[in-house]
């Protein structure tokens, strides 16, 4: 990341993949298809730079027990298309459907995900 603060760029693509599951919760057909698409290109960058984030400035000993933490955290989020499912599998969800409803398990992980690289952008400069 020589040209481009990664807390920042995690920030903006975190805020921007909020935005486009936001339209996918809210938009259907073709549209909604697209900023799914579109959620996917912000996420490209994500993981990495959380990665990198997180192990930032740990010693070699505390750096392999932070990457198995992450690679542990990967594994708890393969519960995420259970849980998606399950609000799939509900008759109706408000106004939405089911379909649209369920990616607001994702809404709340982009959520949180912009929080995280807000707070370390407000806490560290590269």
């Amino acid at each position: 990341m020589k040209y481009v603060n990664s807390r920042k760029l995690l920030t903006i693509f975190a805020l921007c993949a909020t935005v486009t599951i936001s339209g996918v919760i809210l938009i259907e057909g073709m549209m909604g298809l697209y900023l799914l698409v579109a959620t996917s290109a912000f996420m490209s960058l994500m993981f990495p730079t959380i990665y990198g984030i997180a192990l930032n400035g740990l010693g070699e000993e505390d750096s392999t027990l932070g990457a198995a933490g992450l690679v542990i955290a990967i594994v708890v989020g393969a519960l995420m298309p259970i849980l998606q499912d399950t609000i799939i599998d509900m008759k109706t969800v408000g106004p939405f459907a089911t379909i649209n409803a369920s990616f607001i398990l994702s809404l709340l992980c982009f959520s949180f995900i912009a929080v995280y690289g807000y707070r370390t952008l407000k806490g560290h400069s590269d």
